[in-house]
């Protein structure tokens, strides 16, 4: 998938699905649906977690085209540095997972963001993006001020016969039958966020579409596990990637190859502890994985991490020893999930 900074470097025509689309979760995917070519060539995808590619791919027609925002706008006019469910790498290898050929990064500047409606349809999908078809949210705003909304860019683009796809907001339940799990409001990234910050990871997943996951490379830790059995994998995780909330997970680990598409070599059952370790005097937040009937050197491999099931919250014990029986207890349940879920 060809990866674009600037609209100089677009491959056009295009066909553009626009919006944020951190999370590429469920509702993103149903607005880039409709920009999709029906028989888009999918051979040579990436694996299940390959890495960035930016390779242009070979002339077609009509390139399907995600474009969003860099840096995202609530970063912009705030100046808070922002995280991300999905990283840029993690974005690419989701959309291109759909079969999207071009991902546009527009940079949100001063400029952009003073554009009216109008300027953004004439300037941005018009003249620089040769758009022949757009896909957006029914939430979708654009344009200084965000003046514009959905129903306005179907208005603009028709100057130009250019047909606008407005999809409905997906509701939680649009993809649950019987499952018992409380119908939740639209699915957005705010509401994924805020599943993740409680510890609702099912409703997470749910509503992602898949299991929420951290990458990291397993660095060198303090070795305390060690001493009291349960040694861990201390994963260095990017600092733009958004944090669930701290505590115990139910988790499936993924070790990729150290080849360029970073294939899945294994899969091992474990538990994850995110947070300070209170009870050894922890002072900084670290990710920690113990993986189940594991043996060897993992120093320096990336890992794939799934979250399956929030466990429990993190908490100071009063000994090592009470420590000890509370991971023993974690890991037992773990396995009863886990082996639930395979």
């Amino acid at each position: 998938m060809w990866v674009a900074s600037s609209t100089a470097a677009v491959l056009t025509p295009t066909t553009v699905a626009l919006g944020k689309f951190d999370g590429v979760h469920l509702g993103h995917q149903r607005v880039i649906q409709p920009i999709l070519q029906p028989s888009a060539n999918k051979d040579g995808e990436m694996s299940r977690w390959g890495d960035e590619a930016n390779q242009a791919p070979t002339q077609e027609l009509i390139y399907s085209t995600v474009v969003t925002f860099r840096p995202h706008p609530q970063e912009f006019f705030t100046g808070t540095p922002r995280t991300w469910l999905t990283p840029l790498d993690e974005k690419v290898q989701q959309l291109r997972s759909l079969g999207v050929k071009q991902l546009v990064l527009l940079p949100f500047d001063k400029e952009l963001s003073a554009l009216s409606p109008e300027e953004f349809v004439d300037k941005i999908l018009v003249q620089q993006l040769q758009c022949q078809r757009i896909s957006v949210g029914q939430d979708f705003c654009f344009g200084k001020q965000r003046q514009g909304t959905a129903k306005d860019l179907q208005l603009l683009a028709a100057k130009y016969n250019i047909p606008v796809t407005i999809v409905p907001l997906q509701t939680h339940t649009d993809n649950l039958s019987d499952s018992g799990f409380v119908s939740l409001p639209p699915i957005s990234t705010s509401l994924i966020r805020q599943c993740l910050e409680s510890g609702d990871i099912k409703n997470a997943n749910l509503c992602l579409g898949r299991p929420y996951t951290l990458f990291g490379i397993v660095i060198q830790g303090q070795q305390l596990g060690r001493t009291i059995g349960f040694p861990t994998a201390n994963l260095q995780i990017p600092s733009e990637k958004f944090l669930p909330r701290q505590g115990v997970y139910a988790v499936k680990v993924y070790i990729l190859s150290e080849t360029a598409d970073a294939t899945v070599t294994q899969l091992i059952l474990g538990v994850m502890n995110l947070g300070n370790r209170p009870t050894v005097n922890g002072t900084n937040s670290s990710v920690e994985v113990h993986l189940f009937d594991w043996s060897g050197d993992l120093y320096g491999k990336k890992l794939a991490v799934e979250l399956i099931e929030f466990l429990r919250p993190e908490q100071k014990f009063p000994s090592l020893e009470a420590l000890k029986t509370q991971i023993q207890q974690d890991c037992t349940i773990a396995q009863k999930i886990l082996h639930g879920e395979c």
